[in-house]
């Protein structure tokens, strides 16, 4: 059964270990560029990105979205879910 509030959970501790792994800042500027900053940038966007897509959250998320979501191509469906996701948080 869907839990949100295990989703915010588990999300919280994804951000926070990729905080304490990589630095926020860095994720960030991968999140929010094109450019990665550092060689290692792709690398960590790519396994976060996996991780994410392959989160119940996300699926759910997806299972949940208007039929755009599904002609995006996975680099932007993680995007968009991230934005949405932290916007609700900050909220």
């Amino acid at each position: 059964m869907f839990n949100p509030g295990e989703m915010d959970r588990r999300f919280t501790n994804l951000l926070l270990d990729c905080q304490k792994n990589t630095g926020f800042k860095t994720m960030t500027n991968t999140l929010t560029s094109n450019q990665p900053q550092f060689s290692g940038d792709n690398e960590i966007w790519y396994s976060l990105k996996s991780a994410i897509a392959a989160s119940s959250g996300f699926r759910r998320w997806l299972y949940d979205g208007d039929n755009q979501l599904h002609n995006m191509p996975l680099e932007e469906q993680v995007q968009r879910y991230l934005r949405e996701t932290l916007e609700a948080l900050a909220y």
